[in-house]
């Protein structure tokens, strides 16, 4: 019994053996240590991107970090594919090998434009991917980038920088007034009747020559007397003394020669226009007493007007006298008039703080009434001279900044800082920074200067070097 029981518990002994040995024996030669040529190669092409966090919050690091809670940070490696566009964009692959391989991976901005720049892909707070910036996006320095399909959406519009005459003109409300110059009144030197009135209307336009009335004066009549008794009885007494107090009382030429023919007085006699015009002021009426001195017509010659300018005080330096204008009436929409600067009164008004310009307008037709409203735009400028000249909405102006947006092809623009000059309608002269024929953006240009400001704040943010930051979490 005791024999038996020995040699069961050899048995087992062998069996177990035999076990152990064919387990061993038949394990797969891949779960056998691997060897150091392969692990090595597996490390260099396995590279750590960065760290993100591991509770997926938009936390990323670029050295190994932790979280508050003393959580590590999870490696992502180069050969994930992180759920960032810029990153996959950036990859290269079979088809893009060579032009990714030339567009290197700068760093990550801030998609709403702050100066804030990270060197791995991260979100803003409100989870917006930041956008890549590449080597070659920041050429020269200054050059901002545009895709064109970008310009194209944006609507951007290019004018080129050229040599042109410029008018500066300075605008101001007018009035049109009768040419001083041309005003006469008709009047008497000695009392009289008025028989017989030929004008009898304002506004009636009068020839030189025309009678205007006839009149009846008992001293002309008297004077006329004294000429004939002068040189009557034998022509004794000289006529000298009663034909000059006649020439003094203003009598016409014609009735001069009239007497002196005759030499009978004229008791009642026409008198001429001696001017040619327009009655503008009639208080005679037929069978009116008129004193010597009162006005009986007022004429004006309308073939030339003025017009009257309040030009504002702060512009009344740039008006000479000899500046030509533009003038629109109201009454005529649409249609131009010439005139001339002729005056510059010497004063200001208190009230409205603007002086008078006296600008004179042909009128040959009469069609300018006094009293016409009128917009006026003086020349200021020396529109003989060529300038230097952009167009207006080429120019972005803050007060202590003038800058162009020079247009370099294939989505490149250049923002330059320029020195302006004399402004003036639609223009605005350059007299630095830039050159004839040089491309300006006329429209979108306040985009490109935005992406130009932004640029050069992430510049100088990140001087140093994009890829010694740390995210921020």
């Amino acid at each position: 019994m005791q024999n038996k029981t020995s040699i069961t518990i050899l048995a087992l002994a062998v069996v177990a053996a035999l076990g152990v040995g064919y387990r061993y024996g038949s394990r797969p030669a891949a779960s056998k240590v691997t060897p150091p040529a392969v692990t090595a190669s597996a490390s260099v092409e396995r590279r750590v991107l960065f760290w993100r966090d591991p509770d997926g919050k938009p936390a990323y690091s670029v050295l190994p970090a932790r979280t508050p809670q003393g959580k590590a940070y999870v490696p992502v490696f180069d050969d994930q594919e992180p759920n960032f566009p810029e990153v996959i964009a950036a990859k290269p692959t079979a088809s893009k090998t060579s032009t990714a391989g030339a567009r290197k991976l700068l760093y990550y901005r801030n998609p709403m434009g702050l100066a804030d720049t990270s060197p791995v892909p991260k979100k803003d707070w409100m989870g917006m991917d930041y956008i890549a910036v590449f080597e070659g996006e920041d050429e020269q320095g200054s050059t901002v980038k545009v895709s064109l399909d970008k310009v194209q959406r944006s609507g951007v519009r290019t004018a080129s920088v050229e040599m042109r005459k410029l008018e500066r003109p300075v605008r101001a409300p007018g009035v049109a007034k009768p040419d001083e110059r041309t005003l006469r009144v008709i009047s008497l030197r000695a009392d009289g009747f008025i028989e017989k009135l030929y004008v009898n209307q304002t506004g009636q336009h009068v020839k030189a020559g025309e009678p205007l009335f006839r009149l009846y004066s008992p001293e002309m009549v008297k004077v006329q007397v004294d000429y004939r008794v002068a040189v009557g009885a034998g022509g004794l007494r000289d006529e000298k003394g009663p034909l000059q107090r006649m020439r003094n009382l203003g009598f016409p030429e014609a009735v001069l020669d009239e007497i002196k023919r005759t030499r009978e007085p004229v008791v009642s006699f026409d008198w001429p226009s001696p001017v040619s015009g327009v009655v503008m002021k009639k208080p005679v009426m037929e069978g009116m007493m008129m004193k010597a001195g009162e006005e009986i017509f007022r004429f004006a010659d309308l073939s030339t007007i003025w017009v009257i300018a309040d030009v504002p005080e702060q512009d009344i330096a740039q008006v000479k006298v000899g500046n030509s204008a533009r003038l629109t009436f109201r009454a005529f929409p649409g249609e131009d008039f010439s005139g001339t600067v002729t005056f510059i009164l010497h004063e200001l008004d208190m009230a409205t703080r603007t002086a008078k310009v006296r600008i004179e307008v042909k009128n040959p037709e009469h069609r300018i009434k006094h009293e016409m409203f009128a917009d006026v735009a003086i020349n200021a400028g020396e529109a003989s001279t060529d300038r230097l000249v952009v167009p207006t909405s080429a120019l972005i102006d803050s007060g202590n900044r003038q800058v162009v947006i020079i247009n370099r092809g294939e989505g490149r623009f250049e923002p330059r800082a320029v020195k302006v000059g004399v402004r003036s309608e639609g223009f605005v002269e350059i007299t630095e920074g830039v050159k004839t024929g040089e491309s300006v953006v006329v429209t979108a240009t306040f985009l490109i200067d935005a992406e130009s400001n932004l640029k050069a704040a992430l510049q100088a943010f990140t001087a140093d070097s994009p890829a010694k930051m740390e995210a921020k979490p």
